[in-house]
């Protein structure tokens, strides 16, 4: 009997769970971006909006998770920035 263990696709879209940071007050937007990571299993997906890039908040989350957290661009504009962070483990 062969166990078939299921392989999560973070591109499909019931695994891609949307973060928009602009409606989140900023004293409190960098504990629910983290709680928002917490809450993913591995190979979903939080696909992050931001007005700015979050260069701080991604120093954070790579001490945070190392490489337990992949972080993808998905745009990077001005006032537009969109980034996946896709939970490996």
């Amino acid at each position: 009997m062969t166990t078939t263990i299921p392989i999560h696709d973070h591109t499909t879209p019931e695994a891609i769970y949307p973060f928009d940071a602009r409606g989140i007050a900023k004293r409190f937007r960098h504990a629910a971006i983290f709680g928002a990571l917490d809450a993913l299993q591995g190979g979903e997906t939080m696909r992050f909006c931001n007005d700015h890039d979050p260069l701080p908040l991604l120093a954070q989350l790579q001490h945070r998770y190392g490489e337990a957290l992949d972080i993808k661009y998905r745009q990077r504009e001005p006032g537009m920035i969109v980034i996946d962070f896709v939970k490996t483990a």
